[in-house]
């Protein structure tokens, strides 16, 4: 199986992938060496979080069974920074959305299977992902403000992002990387914030700019299969 995976990506794609995995673990391992803290829950989700989105941006459903598995373990690790945001988001929504989407791309396989074939957004759903995301985000910025959350605006900010990332997701439309490359930002911002407290969180900044590199690859692939697609 793994093999069968591998062997379905491009030479450009096991370069990305490899040289994520790369900038994740020796940031694991340089903040290792200088603060003495190692966190293993946080290494190995974020290696599943890289491997998830090569996945993802391939169309393949894999991709979305590992958001799933990495978003629970995301939301455990927000927990024990208090960033309930972050957690409330991945485990109530990215989560569940993921998980949604699995079943999505199996009943919307392209061709042969290996890809799913990509959406195009309805009018109605365009307006509900537009009104559903102004109540994501009003509803949060009170509930995380009354939890006391860290990094209030910036957390609100990432619940919205990666709401509209999910939601485009689950309807397969290539957006969907736009709407993640911006939830990346935002999180190098928080993750940032938080290593200035304490430097042990530097690696997730490195995580999510490896993140960021795959989302934006995800984005031109996912207009290349569009293309093709349609073709």
């Amino acid at each position: 199986m793994a093999d069968k995976l591998w062997r379905s990506l491009s030479a450009f794609e096991r370069g990305l992938w490899t040289v994520s995995v790369i900038v994740v673990s020796v940031s694991f391992a340089v903040s290792w060496l200088l603060t003495g803290q190692f966190d293993i829950l946080t290494l190995i989700d974020s290696l599943i979080g890289v491997t998830a989105l090569i996945f993802v941006a391939k169309g393949q459903v894999i991709g979305q069974v590992l958001t799933v598995v990495f978003a629970v373990f995301y939301g455990i690790i927000s927990y024990y920074f208090a960033y309930y945001g972050e957690m409330i988001t991945y485990l109530c929504m990215t989560a569940p959305i993921a998980a949604a989407s699995v079943v999505s791309w199996i009943k919307h396989p392209y061709d042969d299977g290996s890809e799913v074939a990509v959406g195009k957004l309805s009018a109605l759903n365009k307006m509900i992902l537009t009104v559903s995301a102004a109540a994501v985000t009003v509803l949060f910025y009170f509930i995380l403000g009354a939890l006391g959350n860290a990094n209030l605006l910036i957390s609100t900010v990432s619940i919205t992002t990666s709401y509209v990332a999910s939601y485009l997701t689950l309807f397969r439309s290539p957006f969907y990387a736009v709407a993640y490359s911006l939830n990346d930002i935002v999180l190098i911002v928080l993750w940032t914030l938080a290593s200035m407290t304490n430097i042990a969180y530097v690696p997730m900044i490195f995580c999510f700019i490896a993140f960021l590199a795959n989302d934006l690859y995800g984005f031109v692939n996912w207009r290349r299969m569009k293309k093709r697609q349609i073709s």
